[in-house]
């Protein structure tokens, strides 16, 4: 028994770290010596960033497969159409709650300093010009993607394949929640054989994403050299209060708010709650996906809390979609900020319009890297901020970006096991805090 810890090794989130923290530093370093050398530049973009997207790409290969498998599975083990339906509200009811108080934060930290007014108009110009291009392609996807009544029509997908290839997580997902139920209406003995393939591909899935985290050191060292290697730390300092506002209000919500619901909910110390999800909140903070997160958020949640897999099946790819604790949050923030650049006032019934639109834009947010932006443009719109005006804060979008998947995927585990503990499954009694993660 004694040698148990050294067979296992070195653990796979302290490589992870390891990663995360060797790929900055060395990003850092370079950025500092040879910001803007031609060899900088292409060792980042033939190295870094192609071993970071292999990893990222890894993970992406699976998303489809396991959240078919996961929620048509989860809903058919369910067996009866009237649970479904009660987890189903009590799903959505959690994820608009911690989304709406998670908005909350952000705009009230907002109220209190007024970043938007400490930003000098020269620096508001020359940011304007240096994002100008990439700022009229987030306000031209936002006419794309622009929320309404089509939002709600297209959930339902014309062909569920297409929705797949194309990354409609809505529509993929309505697709397996129907099929599930369908699966779970027809006579056991014809859904057998169906149930037996999907299980063997959600296996096959779990393996392929083994195969994945035994690189995701190496990506994640490329992920983020690409970033701290090419961020402008110019910018960075131009932006200094915006972006610490941001990260205090993610902080706020991810180690204050998620503690508090850690304790109230699953009954676990806050210390040995963060302690069991490391390497989920690392792998959400490197990838900078929801996404790709899915994996390691329902492996932590059946292996360090019990969770069962038909609810982390049926609730983890839902949240992943449609639960973004942290891109509210950013979104209430920027909207107020930039309104604030610009000398836009808001009146108090405006800002509650601005958290209501913040929760459901994130709800329709594509859960992949900056997939709020161009939502975010429609909410600026709305309220009378000029859309061009997120130019002013993409050169530092990536690192607030990794900063909100944290809390993000944090909210759709504790959603499932939420869940959990409310259709009566004893996770204390279910042993996963005493496994760590392979």
């Amino acid at each position: 028994m004694s040698e148990e810890p050294t067979r296992r090794g070195v653990p796979l989130h302290t490589k992870i770290m390891m990663g995360l923290l060797l790929g900055a530093a060395a990003g850092v370093t370079c950025n500092i010596l040879w910001h803007d050398t031609p060899q900088l530049e292409w060792f980042t973009n033939n190295v870094a960033s192609p071993v970071g997207n292999i990893f990222l790409r890894m993970l992406f290969m699976v998303v489809v497969p396991l959240v078919f498998t996961s929620l048509a599975l989860g809903v058919a083990s369910l067996g009866d159409i009237r649970r479904v339906g009660r987890i189903g509200v009590r799903t959505l009811g959690f994820f608009l709650a911690t989304t709406a108080l998670a908005a909350t934060i952000g705009l009230t930290l907002v109220n209190i300093v007024r970043p938007g007014e400490a930003l000098d108009p020269a620096v508001r110009a020359e940011l304007l010009e240096e994002y100008s291009g990439e700022a009229g392609e987030k306000v031209a996807a936002s006419q794309v993607t622009g929320f309404g009544i089509n939002t709600f029509v297209n959930i339902v997908p014309r062909n569920p394949v297409a929705a797949a290839a194309d990354g409609d997580m809505l529509g993929l997902i309505f697709f397996s929640l129907i099929f599930g139920i369908a699966l779970m209406l027809i006579a056991p003995e014809r859904a057998a054989p169906v149930l037996g393939v999907l299980e063997g591909i959600s296996d096959a899935v779990m393996v392929l994403i083994g195969f994945a985290m035994k690189i995701a050191p190496i990506g994640v060292f490329g992920l983020i050299f690409a970033v701290t290697a090419q961020f402008g730390f110019e910018v960075l300092k131009s932006l200094a209060l915006y972006v610490v506002m941001v990260l205090t209000g993610l902080i706020i919500h991810q180690f204050g708010v998620m503690a508090i619901l850690a304790k109230l909910i699953a009954g676990v110390n806050p210390v040995e709650f963060y302690r069991r999800i490391r390497e989920l909140m690392i792998t959400a903070f490197s990838t900078s996906s929801s996404n790709a997160t899915i994996p390691t958020t329902m492996r932590t949640a059946e292996e360090k809390f019990g969770v069962p897999k038909s609810i982390a099946g049926f609730v983890v790819p839902l949240g992943a979609t449609m639960n973004m604790n942290g891109t509210a949050l950013f979104e209430g923030m920027t909207v107020l900020f930039l309104a604030q650049v610009f000398g836009v006032q808001l009146d108090l019934f405006t800002q509650l319009i601005v958290i209501g639109m913040s929760v459901i834009t994130a709800l329709g947010a594509a859960g992949v890297p900056s997939g709020s932006i161009p939502l975010l443009v429609m909410v600026l719109i709305m309220v009378g901020v000029p859309g061009e005006g997120i130019g002013l804060i993409l050169g530092v979008d990536r690192i607030l970006d990794m900063s909100r998947t944290v809390p993000n995927v944090t909210g759709d585990l504790l959603t499932s096991i939420f869940i959990a503990k409310r259709e009566g499954y004893d996770l204390e009694t279910a042993g996963g805090s005493e496994r760590e993660l392979a």
